[in-house]
């Protein structure tokens, strides 16, 4: 039988938690990280994997102490890790689904997806193997997948290196990039996504 208290700091973790506490936290972290002469960024991972993996050998963009990005390769596996126990075995209520909000709902609705809030969390349709074969499909999926790791790897992070650690440290070209990354978000929502899917 667990104990009473295990189950209150359970259900103390496992609650949404405000800004204010989540915030300050994140701030906290990146202070440690400036402290010590590091950056954060979940893509940066992607050429530290391959330059392990001897990427090297083949481009010069792999050539570089990815010893010392060992950090950041397992705060990332940490995070994912981490986020699978938590989800399945510690932190996870019966019945919890991904919740998404009704106005959501209704937009997808909009432009032809059938989405129900139900006991298990659905992905839209386009997100299967079946519509990896369709025009749409990889439009989205691959064409968009490209973008999004061609377009961190080009713009130098991704959202988490520019937005949280690029804009701690005050740099000018994370500020660029976050402006880029929020105005091509509100186009493909706005604007291809409906045409995409109309």
């Amino acid at each position: 039988m667990v104990p009473e208290f295990l189950l209150q700091i359970k259900d103390f973790i496992s609650q949404p938690w405000p800004w204010w506490v989540a915030g300050p936290m994140i701030a906290l972290i990146m202070f440690l990280l400036l402290w010590f002469g590091k950056e954060f960024g979940i893509s940066a991972n992607f050429r530290v994997m391959c330059a392990a993996d001897g990427a090297g050998d083949f481009a010069d963009f792999f050539k570089f102490d990815w010893q010392s990005q060992g950090w950041n390769l397992m705060v990332a596996l940490g995070a994912m890790f981490g986020g699978y126990l938590a989800a399945h075995y510690f932190l996870s209520a019966d019945g919890d689904i991904a919740h998404i909000s009704q106005a959501t709902v209704e937009s997808l609705k909009g432009i032809g997806f059938q989405y129900e809030q139900g006991e298990v969390p659905l992905v839209p349709e386009f997100y299967s193997w079946e519509a990896l074969f369709t025009l749409q499909g990889l439009l989205v999926i691959v064409l968009g997948g490209f973008l999004v790791g061609f377009g961190a790897r080009y713009a130098g992070g991704c959202t988490s290196g520019h937005a949280i650690s690029g804009l701690s440290a005050l740099q000018l070209p994370s500020l660029i990039a976050v402006i880029g990354f929020f105005m091509g978000g509100l186009l493909m929502t706005h604007l291809f996504f409906p045409l995409i899917f109309h």
